[in-house]
């Protein structure tokens, strides 16, 4: 009784029966009937889903997969159907949805890729439910382009790279059967074989053999596009990735270092993890023989053994996108211990705090003269680290997850807690540029501070060493002077001589346990330089430290990673626990520290941030190029090709550096691009013309003349089908030309057809004649149209 009274109620509202006349008029909108349009886009949704699932690690396609299917399923039998109650339930679940989405969204403001494609993801499972049309499956569409673009964002590894060419060949069948419903099209293009079953015809469009070379030279295409496309330097943004809040109950005062790999008490930690004040496997011994861990670089502690024997196995431990190469730095050691070195102002360490609403940590770095580059790297930890935090020299801004971090005395970062497996964290450098000229007057007046820390030798070696390095330089300015040539008397210069004197002049044995260890009595340095002649990577750079402050040269042992192997298709360094070791930095007065490698197969001169990846793929593709030419000519190719991307590299920098100028320099930048687009547009219609020529110059001059008619008749708009004849062309020409133009193209088209198949010599001299003829009447036409429209 109730319900017929509200209905009774209801009928009685104009309103309401106005909105049920007009839904009872309102024609259903066109739906689609393609079966094949639904399944190809609903798989290109799935893949779309399962791509963000492989680069971000989540099961959201567990549940996503399933229910698009049957959303997709559900809303192709009710396509013809209103489904109104449907339809509001959809739009109180994106609503829901909606809801869930701005309360993640409070927790990862930083970075909101993943949260922003799991609605996506919500949203599309909705929409599932709701396509009776071609215009909503083409929504779908895009939702999987853009779920595809997520995933190629968070992706770190090549594992993308099967999911975009499944992605691509999908989509071009996908794009196929849009485009024919567009234009109302039925059917695939089959015809009947045997029996009942329909094959596709090599003429349909989605024929395996034509959707075949189509996606061969799709890829093909864009795989040249990618080689030669320039790689700019990223994040214009200032919204860095880094992880989730890590909470850290405890005190930290940042004197403790964290190595999974070396504990306290000279036990190897297995990979458990362990505190303590930097001694490792054993370190705490002073200097005792010892064995190397096989996964954790010794050297990230407050203390290092160098008297320890062994070889790692290659790990990936980091993946780095920078806008520059360079050498994470690590951490410095200051005092040298006869077989090691250690951090003598551990305790010193200095903590710095974030505010609670913002990742930001601001540093303070030490004030430096000459020209500086920010630099930003984003650093995600792959296998669990210790908790010294990698970045390039002089960080100035840390987008850290922990609420503190805590900065030491030779500038390197430490985490409250080790660095953990998938943690991200951005770090923007001010790096200096490396100005040889400038570093080669810098002064010798070296602050007092300076002196007490970087001049330190053992007395009992000090003496020797000074001696030994002063023969060195003396002997090569003696060589200079007998050749007219200026010593050395700059601390840049000597430092120079003196890292390739020891790549040159000193071995790495082959085997890494041929080396004796040294005895309780012995010195590292005195016995690599006079008794051994060598030693191991990292022994280089300890021997070059000693020597420089032997001499008075302020210097200590950097310990890193170099920047590892760079992959051009993800844009990522990956970094190795191989890739670690240390160098030697030397404190120039006024312009601050720079590192000089002295270990043999290294750079002198580490990476430098005016080397940028910019053409980097194809950088690499010359690279393997060059292994099979002959080294004369690969340094003369060398030579030619790196001035011309040297040139284009600035070029590019130049003109993008335009729009961030203000609006005179966005005016200049689009100016700039409108010259260079003309000039290019002329330079291609210059470049077609040659081509032509060149080409009607290698054919026969009976054929030369015809093809020469064809293209004049195409010029004003009459071309020839490739399926017609000369002869039917020239039978049509006399319904599309005057008289006298009709019998010109009939016959060079008949003394073409009969020089072709005949083999009748034509009358060339004639021909030539009849063709500048035709030209010369259809210019006059033109002149005299152009006077009539004037006069008019």
């Amino acid at each position: 009784m109730h319900r017929r009274t509200s209905q009774t109620l209801m009928l009685r509202l104009p309103a309401w029966n106005q909105w049920r006349r007009q839904m009872a008029v309102t024609p259903l909108a066109e739906v689609e009937d393609s079966i094949w349009l639904r399944v190809l886009v609903q798989i290109l949704v799935v893949v779309g889903i399962v791509a963000t699932d492989i680069a971000a690690e989540t099961q959201l396609s567990f549940w996503a997969v399933p229910l698009s299917l049957i959303g997709a399923t559900w809303s192709s039998y009710r396509r013809r159907d209103r489904n109104v109650p449907v339809k509001f339930c959809i739009a109180i679940g994106m609503l829901v949805a909606m809801g869930a989405f701005f309360g993640q969204l409070v927790g990862e403001l930083n970075d909101t890729r993943l949260v922003l494609s799991e609605l996506l993801i919500q949203l599309q499972v909705l929409h599932s439910f709701d396509l009776p049309r071609r215009k909503d499956l083409g929504y779908s569409i895009i939702i999987g382009l853009i779920l595809l673009g997520v995933a190629a964002t968070l992706s770190q590894t090549l594992a993308f790279a099967p999911v975009l060419l499944l992605f691509l060949a999908i989509a071009l069948p996908v794009l196929v059967l849009d485009y024919r419903s567009r234009l109302g099209i039925k059917g695939l293009g089959v015809r009947k074989g045997r029996g009942t079953k329909k094959l596709l015809t090599t003429s349909s469009p989605l024929s395996p053999r034509r959707l075949g070379i189509l996606f061969l030279v799709v890829v093909g295409l864009g795989l040249l596009i990618f080689t030669l496309l320039p790689r700019v330097p990223g994040y214009q943004l200032r919204t860095f990735p880094v992880s989730s809040p890590i909470d850290f109950q405890g005190k930290f005062d940042g004197s403790s270092i964290i190595n999974p790999g070396y504990v306290s008490g000279g036990k190897t930690g297995n990979g458990s993890g362990g505190i303590g004040k930097g001694a490792g496997a054993g370190q705490a011994e002073n200097g005792k023989p010892g064995q190397l861990d096989n996964t954790f670089y010794y050297g990230f502690n407050s203390q290092i053994n160098q008297n320890l024997r062994g070889e790692m196995k290659p790990k990936v431990v980091m993946r780095v996108r920078s806008q520059a190469e360079g050498f994470w730095r690590v951490l410095a050691f200051d005092r040298y211990t006869g077989k090691g070195w250690e951090i003598s102002r551990n305790e010193q360490a200095v903590t710095v705090k974030r505010p609670s609403w913002s990742y930001q940590i601001f540093l303070s770095p030490p004030p430096i003269s000459g020209r500086t580059k920010e630099v930003v790297q984003t650093y995600t930890v792959v296998s669990d680290m210790p908790n010294l935090v990698p970045a390039l020299s002089y960080p100035k801004q840390l987008y850290f997850p922990t609420p503190e971090i805590a900065v030491d005395a030779e500038g390197g970062l430490r985490s409250p807690v080790g660095l953990s497996e998938d943690l991200t964290y951005t770090v923007i450098s001010e790096v200096p540029y490396r100005d040889r000229s400038l570093l080669q007057k810098a002064t010798t007046n070296y602050p007092q501070n300076i002196q007490n820390y970087y001049l330190q030798v053992p007395p009992q070696i000090g003496e020797k060493v000074r001696q030994r390095t002063a023969e060195i330089l003396a002997n090569y300015n003696q060589e200079r002077i007998a050749k007219s040539t200026k010593p050395l008397t700059s601390t840049y210069e000597q430092t120079l001589y003196l890292a390739q004197y020891l790549k040159q002049r000193y071995t790495i044995p082959d085997n890494p346990l041929g080396l004796p260890f040294l005895g309780e009595q012995e010195d590292l340095v005195e016995t690599f330089l006079f008794k051994h002649q060598g030693g191991y990577p990292d022994h280089f750079s300890t021997v070059l430290t000693v020597m420089l402050r032997s001499i008075g040269i302020p210097a200590r042992l950097v310990a890193g990673f170099s920047p590892g192997e760079f992959n051009p298709f993800t844009g990522l360094y990956v970094v190795r626990n191989t890739d670690a070791y240390a160098m030697t930095e030397v404190y120039f007065p006024k312009y601050g520290w720079f590192a000089f490698d002295p270990i043999p197969g290294h750079p002198l001169i580490p990476p430098s941030i005016e080397e940028y990846q910019t053409f980097s793929v194809l950088g690499q593709f010359w690279k393997w190029i060059a292994g099979w030419l002959p080294s004369p000519v690969t340094g003369l190719l060398n030579n030619i090709f790196g001035a011309i991307f040297s040139w284009l590299t600035r070029a590019v920098t130049w003109f993008l550096a335009l729009f961030s100028q203000g609006w005179l320099g966005g005016l200049t930048g689009l100016v700039v691009a409108t010259g260079v687009s003309f000039l290019g547009w002329l330079g291609w219609n210059q470049w077609i013309v040659w081509c032509r020529r060149r080409w009607l110059g290698k054919l026969p001059p009976m054929e030369s003349l015809y093809q020469q008619m064809l293209q004049w008749a195409a010029a004003k708009g009459f071309s020839k089908h490739p399926a017609q004849t000369p002869i039917e062309y020239a039978q049509v020409s006399q319904q599309q030309h005057s008289k006298a133009t009709a019998e010109g193209i009939d016959e060079i088209c008949q003394a073409y057809v009969r020089w072709r198949y005949g083999g009748r010599s034509p009358n060339l001299t004639q021909l030539k004649y009849r063709l500048q003829n035709l030209k010369k009447s259809s210019h006059r036409k033109d002149v005299l149209q152009y006077a009539r429209m004037q006069r008019k």
